[in-house]
C-alpha cells in the first residue's frame, strides 16, 4: 500500500511537471476500448487533451455508460468498422483538424497502414519509428529508448532516420541537443559485429555534422552508456559515456527486452510514441498501466506543442 502511494505521488510530480501551452486534439482510432475511454477522459480533465472518438457509436456509449464516463462532451464519429475508423481518424490529422493520432482497439498494422496511406495518409517519406520515454526513478531522468516496437533491423540509413527521430521527440520533451549512445556488446569496432560498424560510422557522421542537433557516441555498452561510475571504472573518455539521454539499439529485441525491464523491474514510467509520420502517433497496449497510457499522450502533445512553437514539422 505504501509504495503504491509512493508511486502514485512520483507520477503526480511527473504530469505536474508537463507544461502545455493549450490542449491538443486527440483523434482516436477505433474507440471501443474502456481503458482508452479512461485514458482520454483523464487526459481532457487534466488539460492535456480534447479527444475526438472514432469507431462504432453504439459500442463506445456502452463501454461508458459501464465505465460511468461521461463522454458526451467530445465528438463521437460513427464508423463503421475499425479499419474505416482508423482512416478518418488520420484523415482528421491530415486535415489539421487533431494533433495527435491514437490506437484505440485496432491492430497496430491496420492503423500504421492507415497512417501510410498515399492518399489519405500521413506519409513523409521518412521509415517511421518507436520511441519508448522511460521515466526513471533509479537514474532519476527521462531516458529515451529506440526501436522497440517497430523497425526489427535497422539497416544504416533508417539509423539515421531513427536519430532524428528521437531527437525531435527529446527536443520536444526539454532536452536540447541529447546524447546519443549507440549500443553494442563492447566498446571496440569488430568487423564480425555489425552493431559496432553502424555505431562507429554514425558517430563519424555527427562529428562531420551530417548528423545534427545531438552528441552521438558508439560504439557504447550499455552500462558505460547510462552508468558514470561505469565509464569512470573503464576510463572512457565522452561526452556520451554514462550521460546518454537516448540509447539506440541494433535490434527490436534488445530494445524491447530493455523497455520491459526499466518499466517492470525498474519501476519506470513508461510512454511511447510513433516518429516519423506528418504528427505524432500514440501506441498503447492493453497491457500498459493506465499511468502509462496517460503518460503517453501527454508526451506527445509536449512534442506536439514544442514543435509546432518552433514552427517544425515533425517529417522534417
Amino acid at each position: 500500500m505504501k509504495r503504491d502511494m509512493g508511486m502514485k505521488m512520483e507520477f503526480e510530480a511527473i504530469m505536474n511537471k508537463m507544461r502545455l501551452s493549450s490542449r491538443k486534439t486527440v483523434a482516436v482510432a477505433a474507440a471501443e476500448d474502456e481503458y482508452v475511454l479512461e485514458t482520454v477522459s483523464q487526459a481532457y480533465e487534466r488539460g492535456i487533451a480534447v479527444p475526438v472518438l472514432y469507431g462504432r457509436r453504439s459500442e463506445i456509449e456502452k463501454l461508458a455508460e459501464k465505465s460511468r464516463l461521461d463522454i458526451s462532451r467530445f465528438e463521437l464519429i460513427d464508423a463503421g468498422d475499425v479499419k474505416k475508423a482508423a482512416l478518418e481518424a488520420v484523415s482528421a490529422v491530415r486535415r489539421g483538424e487533431a494533433d495527435i493520432l491514437m490506437k484505440g482497439m485496432i491492430q497496430t498494422a491496420d492503423l500504421l497502414r492507415a497512417v501510410l496511406d498515399k492518399e489519405k495518409g500521413l506519409r513523409t517519406g521518412r521509415v517511421l519509428s518507436h520511441v519508448g520515454i522511460l521515466n526513471s526513478p533509479i537514474l532519476n531522468r527521462v531516458l529515451l529508448i529506440t526501436d522497440g516496437a517497430i523497425i526489427p533491423y535497422p539497416d544504416l540509413s533508417m539509423k539515421v532516420q531513427m536519430i532524428h527521430h528521437t531527437v525531435a521527440a527529446a527536443e520536444g520533451l526539454g532536452i536540447s541537443c541529447p546524447k546519443v549512445a549507440v549500443l553494442a556488446a563492447v566498446e571496440v569496432v569488430n568487423p564480425e559485429m555489425p552493431a559496432t560498424v553502424d555505431a562507429a560510422l554514425l558517430t563519424m557522421m555527427n562529428r562531420r555534422g551530417q548528423i545534427k542537433d545531438c552528441i552521438v557516441d558508439g560504439p557504447l555498452a550499455m552500462d558505460l552508456a547510462i552508468s558514470p561510475e561505469a565509464a569512470e571504472h573503464k576510463k572512457v573518455r565522452s561526452e556520451v559515456a554514462g550521460k546518454a539521454d537516448i540509447l539506440l539499439f541494433h535490434n527490436i529485441e534488445a530494445a524491447n527486452s530493455t523497455l520491459k525491464t526499466f518499466t517492470i523491474a525498474g519501476k519506470s514510467l513508461f510512454g511511447g510514441v510513433v516518429m516519423g509520420a506528418s504528427a505524432p502517433v500514440v501506441l498503447t497496449s492493453r497491457s500498459d498501466s493506465p499511468q502509462s497510457k496517460l503518460y503517453s499522450i501527454a508526451c506527445a502533445a509536449m512534442i506536439s506543442d514544442t514543435l509546432k512553437g518552433k514552427g517544425e514539422n515533425l517529417a522534417v
